[in-house]
């Protein structure tokens, strides 16, 4: 399965997602595994990088790309990465494509919606 990265740079293309307990954290979740099924980058753990884990720290400084996708306006997976000192990533914020909390059920739409952009981000 490809992660995103070519021939000629071994650097992955890493997701972070929000996975948050309301309706928008999952389909943010959905959406992060969809675009790592389809080889448009890898999910990668954000409670590695919240805790500092060296390995996912050093993978993470290596990225080819960096992908943050947040459920809701508090913007976790941002303040996250930026927390850990990573500034250098592309941010999608589902309310900004009228995914509300608490109103958004998890549906296929949903997440090929989030997953759609999500891929425009990332090329």
């Amino acid at each position: 399965m490809s992660t995103g990265s070519n021939c000629c740079n071994a650097a992955p293309k890493l997701i972070f997602a929000c996975s948050g307990a309301a309706d928008v954290g999952s389909v943010a979740d959905q959406a992060a595994r969809k675009l790592t099924r389809e080889g448009k980058g890898k999910m990668f753990c954000l409670a590695g990088v919240g805790g500092r884990v060296s390995g996912i720290m050093k993978t993470t400084e290596a990225a080819e790309a960096i992908l943050a996708i947040d459920g809701c306006p508090l913007n976790c997976v941002k303040q996250s990465l930026e927390t850990a000192g990573f500034t250098n990533f592309k941010h999608l914020q589902m309310a900004e494509l009228g995914l509300a909390k608490g109103q958004t059920p998890v549906s296929d739409e949903a997440i090929a919606k989030v997953a759609d952009k999500g891929a425009e981000l990332l090329a």
